[in-house]
């Protein structure tokens, strides 16, 4: 007879980024990086070995990288296939959570493509005015 485990209860509050103890919060640090972004990005393509994911994400360090996938396979995003050669052969690949992911990660692509212009104009103004410090006095 198989064993049956009971879920454990999860609080309303769990799911709420804007409470700092809230397994939600410690979810979307996670994967609202730009290394995780980038590699879930990367994975949609298709299954790829550490090495490929290495060369497709330009600037990502070895640590970093593995820290990462570790983190996105943790959270149920990336799973992780070890094949039993010598040496080891080791693939990633999106899961459903993943893929479904994804479609944010794109949708924040399409906006970064869209506004481009707008928003290097807006860091030019931004960094030409010189901002005051806030504990200066504000001109009249």
């Amino acid at each position: 007879m198989p064993v049956v485990t009971e879920r454990s209860k999860r609080h309303p509050d769990d799911a709420d980024v804007t409470r700092a103890d809230s397994l939600a919060r410690e979810i979307f640090v996670g994967v609202a990086n730009k290394w995780a972004l980038l590699i879930i990005n990367v994975l949609g393509e298709r299954t790829l070995r550490f090495t490929e994911l290495r060369t497709a994400v330009d600037g990502i360090s070895h640590k970093m990288l593995t820290q990462t996938l570790r983190g996105l396979e943790r959270d149920g995003v990336v799973h992780r296939t070890v094949h039993a050669t010598v040496p080891p052969r080791v693939e990633y690949r999106l899961t459903e959570a993943g893929e479904a992911l994804r479609e944010t990660v794109n949708g924040m692509c399409a906006w970064t493509h869209r506004y481009l212009d707008e928003i290097e104009s807006a860091r030019s103004r931004f960094d030409t005015r010189g901002i005051p410090s806030e504990s200066a006095p504000a001109r009249r």
